[in-house]
């Protein structure tokens, strides 16, 4: 966590602990076909419990594929603090064509990397 995350009570800030998701989801597309042309098309975000700001302390966000279709994906991503969820969010990614500024197929590379996260 950032100094920057917590507000005056010490509880993690929606907007920041929504970057620490964005952050671990980042990293599933990094070094991925196609990368650059994924959009975030739908975020359904559960807040189960509060999370706390602890200098030093790394935080845990668990993250996987639940469905694969033609021309998106969603991602179910949890972010644990004490061994308990506290926000689970589910995001539904869709591949994008900018130049033609609409979505596109899923093509087979990426269809691979995605299937890696399948559960």
């Amino acid at each position: 966590m950032r100094w920057s995350d917590p507000d005056s009570l010490g509880h993690v800030n929606h907007a920041r602990a929504l970057s620490l998701i964005e952050d671990a989801r980042l990293a599933m597309t990094a070094g991925g076909p196609g990368d650059r042309g994924i959009i975030l098309a739908r975020l359904e975000v559960d807040y189960l419990r509060q999370l706390y700001y602890r200098t030093g302390e790394r935080l845990c966000v668990r993250s996987w594929v639940t469905r694969l279709g033609t021309k998106s994906l969603t991602v179910r991503q949890e972010l644990v603090q004490d061994d308990a969820v506290a926000i689970r969010a589910d995001v539904v990614l869709v591949l994008f064509d900018f130049a033609t500024d609409t979505s596109r197929a899923m093509t087979d590379g990426e269809r691979a990397h995605w299937t890696r996260f399948l559960r």
